[in-house]
Parts: C-alpha cells; structure tokens; sequence
C-alpha cells in the first residue's frame, strides 16, 4: 500500500513532533508545509529527513498534488478555518486541540467535515498514552467494578517559560483553563467513565502570582459532571500553578479503586491497606516529544485505509468532549449549573 500524502498547516512546536510521528508510521508522509513564516524547504528536508515543499498560503498547500490529509497545528484561533477549507477541499483531517474556541466555530467544523465526508482525528493524544490504555483495558476487564466516581486532573503551570506563553495568555488565544490545556484530563475522564453527561457546574479562579498576572482569562477551574445514570466525576484544570506537571488519576468503583499508577481490587489475597501498582508509563511531561502521536496516527492512517471512522478520537468523540467544555466554561460564568442540552440543542429553558 502507498503511503498517504499528508500536509502540515502551522510549522510550530507541536508540528515538530507530529511530523517525526507520522513518519514514523510507515504508514503516511509529510509532503508539504504551510506556515505564516518564510520556511528554507532544505532546511525542512535536513529537519526531517524528508523532501517537504515549503508553501506561503493555506490554499496553495491544499492544491499538492496527490495530497490526503491535512494536520492542523496552527493558532487555535486559525483551526476552524483552516478544518472547514481542508474538509471542503476533500482532505482528511487531523487537528490539534482544542477543535475550536467556540461552539460556533466547533459547529462550522462539524458541519464541514460531516458535508464533505472526510475522516477526522482530534489531537486528545492522551486516550493513547499507556497511561489511560492501561487504566481502560483494566475498566473494560470488570477489575475495579463500576465505576460511580472519577476525578481526572490537569496540573500544569503554563508560564514565560513556554513559547506558547505570549499568546496562550490572551483570551483570543487561549480561552480558557480547559480550552487551552485542562480539555485532555476532562477528556480523559470522559473515556474512562463513559456514558452521558447531562449537566456540569464549574467554578474559576486564579493565581495571585506575577507570573500568571498578565492571562486574559481565569487559569484555573474545577468542573462538576453529572452523568444520566447518577453517577458524577470531577475535572480540575490548573495551568497557573508552580510545581511539577501532574495528570491525577482517581477512579472508584465496585470492586475497586484506580489512583494514578496505583489500583486496589477487591479480591482475596490483596492486602486491604495497601496499593499494588501498575507497570504503567504516566503521563508526567507537557513536553509535545513525550506525547503518544505515533500510536495515535497509526490508528487513524489504519482506519483510513480501511475508510472507517478513527477509534477513540473521532469528530464524534471531539464534538461530544468540546460540548461538555463549552458547557463548563458557560457555567463558570453564568454561576450556575448548565445542561448539556443548552449547549447541544440551545436548549436554555
């Protein structure tokens, strides 16, 4: 089978590490790059390892002959765009998170990729990290029971030293605590705990520090989810605290409980006062290199060739994840609790 041809649009940080993993794959190549900076294609092909040609306009890079697919890794206020001209240009896509930075724009995208019937994957990469494989496989085994409580959380003080940092504190670019980076621990506890969300209750604050003081927007919340079947889980995105990166893990069941790299089970000989551990790799690093992109795009260029839906990260799974987020950051607003369905069906009765 021939590789798929695929073309970069945005040549920043995460575009590093996305290219090498899609390479990586055996499965798909970078052919082309588009990016609002002049870019040498000699140095990109040393870079990389790889001829890619250089193109200075999202449009012309859509026209390369040959291509598939289009990885998005540009602005987030540049992504519904850039997803709805690649859907309408009949690439498949791949998008950085977040989707979008309003329901708005969440929707064009949705409406695009749905018209055009291309496939889609969002970049909620941690669903592929042997962090949460492991803790899935374990949930999908009955180890631990059902589980009525979960709490995945997103520590990650995102400060000067990032180079993100000069437009992450804008409100245009970062939008919010979940939006800009929290988003992958609430998507994480929506894998872990499946079923329906119904209504969200979250509140924001922020750091007193110098460090944090020029952010637009409040850099941290924690967020309340209720779902259909009464169970409820919890979400605390914190992009404004001073310590190591920490993505908490707290799950508990019937017949067990999950904590980080930790378990707990129910059964005969495990000693009730204890925690046995999981030979499991966490997720402890923001780092775009330590992400699990080449997993990730393996499944995706396997189910394309296959022409089905991406497992795990699909525009399904990306639309239904932003609806909860949006539905968050509108209560923490409001100040009170939102429904899904005032967000999903504009519902606000």
């Amino acid at each position: 089978m021939s590789k798929f041809k695929v073309g970069i649009i945005g040549y920043g940080w995460a575009a590093t590490a996305h290219i090498g993993a899609i390479n990586a794959t055996g499965l798909a190549e970078v052919v082309a790059v588009y990016s609002s900076r002049p870019l040498d294609e000699a140095a990109l092909a040393a870079a990389h390892s790889s001829p890619i040609k250089a193109y200075a306009s999202v449009d012309a890079l859509l026209n390369h002959p040959g291509l598939q697919v289009v990885d998005i890794t540009s602005y987030p206020w540049e992504h519904a765009d850039q997803a709805v001209a690649a859907a309408r240009a009949g690439k498949h896509i791949i998008l950085e998170k977040p989707a979008a930075l309003s329901l708005e724009d969440l929707r064009r995208i949705e409406g695009a990729v749905t018209a055009a019937g291309v496939h889609f994957c969002i970049c909620f990469e941690c669903r592929w990290s042997s962090h949460f494989q492991g803790i899935k496989a374990m949930l999908d085994k009955g180890l631990m029971g059902t589980i009525h409580y979960g709490e995945v959380d997103y520590y990650h003080g995102i400060g000067p030293w990032y180079g993100q940092f000069r437009w992450n504190i804008t409100r245009k670019g970062g939008g919010s605590a979940l939006l800009t980076a929290g988003c992958h621990a609430l998507d994480a506890l929506l894998l872990c705990m499946g079923g329906e969300v119904t209504e969200v209750m979250s509140y924001a604050t922020r750091s007193k520090s110098d460090v944090f003081a020029p952010y637009e927007y409040d850099t941290s919340s924690v967020t309340l989810l209720k779902f259909a079947d009464g169970r409820v889980g919890k979400c605390a995105a914190i992009v404004d605290c001073l310590q190591p990166y920490y993505f908490h893990t707290h799950l508990v069941g019937s017949e067990g409980s999950i904590l980080d790299k930790k378990f707990h089970v129910n059964l005969p000989g495990f000693n009730k006062h204890a925690w046995s551990e999981m030979s499991l790799k966490l997720l402890d690093s923001g780092d775009v290199s330590d992400h699990p992109y080449q997993t990730q795009f393996e499944a995706f260029f396997t189910a394309l060739a296959k022409n089905e839906d991406m497992p795990l990260t699909s525009l399904a799974d990306a639309v239904r994840s932003h609806e909860i987020i949006f539905a968050a950051d509108r209560s923490a607003a409001l100040g009170r609790p939102v429904r899904i369905s005032e967000v999903r069906d504009g519902d606000s009765a």
